[in-house]
């Protein structure tokens, strides 16, 4: 068994994965890349380049395909990295000396910097009663932290604990998976820790190559995952909110020919009557 094993779940990724693969190579970390039915040849890339590839006949989703994944890992630990994140020189070492420091700690995280040069750290998370933040103040911290929320861009974890705890809920196609693993882990009683020595560059939104409806589609599952982790653990449903105020803006665009808004707007709406209307996520998609 191998000590860490990096999945990357791909879709349409072939311009991300080869920085985000020679990255993982120059750690010393290998890689299994999980392919959402790419179009792009991103399977046969990530074989070229050394990973071992999974190959998906459809598109599973993020969480889904991470969870095969990590099924599929022969490893102690697992990285979960998104395509469009790149690990700076030393990172995967100081995760390593992060668990090794904190070694009753469930989920690691690196330090994410942002294509602005800043590194991203959410100071809250609506499912984290935990660390409450309600002024959503940004403190960002300067030495390793427990954390209200970590990024699913790159996530450490035992392969065992997060099987344990059922991995990445298969009920949610895209979005606030992560906010929901992150509660989980809490609820365990295990911390969720962000390892400041560990630094990575995330594209934010590069993991897939744009196409038409694009933003449509994100904006549905965006509103839709919010509402389903919401009731999940007792929260309002931001449903109704949601699709009053982004479907009179949707309206607003239609009249006035901006196709962008619609896209935003229109599909955060339809994502909440979704929601409201009771109908799932991975039905929209095609999946059980």
């Amino acid at each position: 068994m191998q000590d860490l094993v990096a999945i990357v779940v791909a879709h349409d990724s072939a311009h991300a994965l080869p920085d985000c693969l020679a990255a993982l190579r120059a750690e010393g970390v290998p890689a299994l890349v999980v392919d959402n039915a790419s179009r792009d040849g991103s399977a046969d890339l990530a074989e070229r380049l050394g990973a071992r590839v999974i190959r998906n006949p459809r598109n599973e989703g993020y969480g889904r395909a991470n969870n095969i994944g990590v099924r599929a890992a022969d490893a102690a630990r697992v990285l979960i990295v998104n395509p469009d994140l790149i690990l700076r020189p030393g990172a995967v070492a100081a995760l390593r000396a992060g668990a090794q420091a904190y070694p009753d700690a469930g989920l690691y995280a690196p330090r994410i910097v942002e294509p602005d040069g800043r590194f991203f750290f959410q100071a809250q998370s609506f499912l984290a009663p935990y660390l409450q933040n309600p002024q959503g103040r940004r403190d960002p911290p300067e030495g390793d932290a427990c954390a209200p929320f970590l990024s699913g861009a790159c996530l450490m974890v035992e392969r065992a604990l997060f099987l344990d705890l059922g991995g990445f809920d298969e009920a949610i196609f895209l979005f606030y998976e992560d906010d929901d693993l992150c509660r989980r882990m809490a609820d365990a009683g295990r911390a969720l820790v962000h390892v400041h020595g560990a630094e990575a560059l995330h594209g934010r939104g590069r993991s897939s190559a744009p196409e038409r409806g694009r933003v449509f589609r994100a904006r549905w599952h965006i509103a839709w995952s919010r509402a389903y982790v919401a009731r999940k653990y007792g929260l309002p449903d931001p449903s109704r909110s949601t699709l009053l105020t982004n479907g009179l803006k949707a309206l607003l665009s239609l009249l006035v020919l901006r196709r962008a808004g619609w896209e935003r707007y229109g599909g955060a709406a339809a994502g909440a009557l979704a929601a409201l209307r009771g109908r799932s996520a991975l039905r929209r998609e095609g999946l059980r």
